[in-house]
């Protein structure tokens, strides 16, 4: 059997080396360059590469590809295998069979990371032998190949789910859906819905989904559609005879007759949106077996992730904080309504079809001034140029950060929630929110 990786990123070297032991053919093809570490790992492993560029006799006699996520449907390398009808799947998909572990797979629009992690810490807390990976953290084919774990944490973007077929977690969790990556589905919201609930289209009675009652998308999507998991909602306004939900400052959750009840003012995580991402780890953790006692701790001491509403330092009684993992006007709402104190809002990036209408009443209530961070920052100016007093262009971190000390006085914020992708000015949202931490110790 001929298995072609295409891209030689993390989940394609990890799909690759599983697929060497599983006693696979294997060439790996990346159009762009290949790290050199990786190349390293591949040539330890025996593994045949190519960088920049597809050779297509070697690629197109493929049994099977597997497709990094970053790579588009309409990639021509992609459409000719298509045409062939050569079988093109993620990693996910790839290394589901050889793993007889539960999967818990975790996607959605916004706080999918931060769910993930949070389930993650539930389990391991608990003693758990568990694995994380998906979206993030190490692959989850290498460590299938490597590792014995007995349950994987995976985050799943919309992409990975695109190229799954009998891919089924034991329990699926659906964060929220907004408008995201609409490049991707033709601009069509519906296409970008369907994929996120491809995780429960293999799911069977024995399976659950845990999914957010408030959010119309989800809770439109189940109306019209079947899925045989058993369901679980969550909520912030709803009472719920199963599930879970908030009711006078308390979490309560309440699944297979046994209720789960904690104090939201225990949690360590901060804003209304992290009490979501809170409420499902938690009936997953609940749906594991994991004792109340383990749940309790572990949420009060969970330390968030990086680059996500993440308290950098107070300097002179302001407070900086790095949200660069913000690349949506959605995860940007969560950060601005979380705000209780007058904030200087510094935004920008490459606009994925942003509307930013939604954000304008939080904007008009908590921010004083906006720095724009962008190379074309057209769109932000036309928004707010009207709504705020003070709006200032920059094109590196420093001088935004340097701007915001100036237009700050004692009890402000600096908020980072850039509501954009990064590739204008950064390598990625990492290498933006690091610079901003930089720039702020420099200060």
């Amino acid at each position: 059997m001929r298995l072609v990786v295409l891209g030689g990123g993390e989940s394609g070297v990890g799909t690759a080396i599983l697929g060497k032991k599983k006693g696979y053919e294997v060439f790996v093809s990346d159009f762009g360059k290949i790290k050199e570490n990786y190349k390293e790992v591949l040539g330890i492993n025996g593994i045949v590469w190519e960088e920049s560029q597809h050779t297509e006799d070697l690629i197109l006699n493929a049994d099977v590809v597997m497709k990094s996520p970053g790579i588009p449907d309409k990639a021509p390398i992609v459409k000719k295998l298509i045409e062939k009808g050569i079988s093109v799947i993620s990693e996910i998909e790839f290394a589901f069979p050889f793993t007889d572990a539960k999967t818990i797979g975790i996607t959605g629009s916004n706080g999918k990371t931060t769910t993930t992690m949070l389930t993650y810490h539930l389990l391991k807390s608990a003693g758990l032998n568990v694995g994380l990976g998906g979206n993030i953290g190490k692959s989850f084919a290498w460590q299938v190949a490597e590792n014995k774990f007995d349950v994987y944490v995976l985050e799943l973007s919309s992409f990975q789910l695109d190229g799954i077929i009998n891919y089924r977690p034991d329990i699926a969790i659906i964060t929220n859906i907004s408008p995201d990556h609409l490049d991707r589905y033709e601009y069509k919201y519906e296409k970008y819905i369907d994929a996120k609930f491809r995780i429960t289209m293999n799911q069977t009675e024995e399976d659950y989904l845990i999914y957010d009652v408030d959010d119309e998308a989800s809770s439109n999507w189940l109306e019209q559609n079947k899925t045989k998991a058993q369901l679980i909602p969550f909520s912030l306004v709803k009472t719920l005879e199963k599930g879970a939900t908030i009711n006078d400052n308390k979490m309560e959750i309440k699944i297979n007759q046994e209720e789960f009840i904690m104090d939201t003012e225990h949690i360590a995580l901060e804003g209304k949106h992290n009490l979501k991402n809170a409420m499902a780890a938690s009936s997953a953790a609940r749906l594991m077996q994991i004792r109340k006692a383990t749940i309790r701790e572990s949420l009060s001491n969970f330390q968030g992730v990086e680059h996500r509403l993440e308290k950098v330092l107070k300097i002179q009684n302001v407070q900086y904080i790095n949200d660069s993992k913000a690349t949506n006007v959605n995860a940007t709402f969560f950060a601005l309504d979380s705000m209780n104190v007058p904030t200087v809002w510094i935004v920008g990036g490459v606009d994925k079809g942003n509307d930013y209408n939604e954000l304008m009443a939080l904007v008009r209530e908590k921010v004083k001034a906006i720095i724009c961070l962008g190379v074309d920052n057209r769109k932000i100016i036309d928004a707010f140029g009207n709504v705020v007093d003070m709006m200032v262009e920059v094109n590196n971190m420093k001088d935004a950060v340097k701007t915001a000390q100036r237009l700050t006085e004692k009890g402000d914020a600096v908020l980072l929630s850039p509501a954009c992708a990064s590739f204008d000015l950064f390598e990625n949202y990492e290498d933006r929110g690091r610079q901003f931490k930089q720039a702020v110790q420099n200060l």
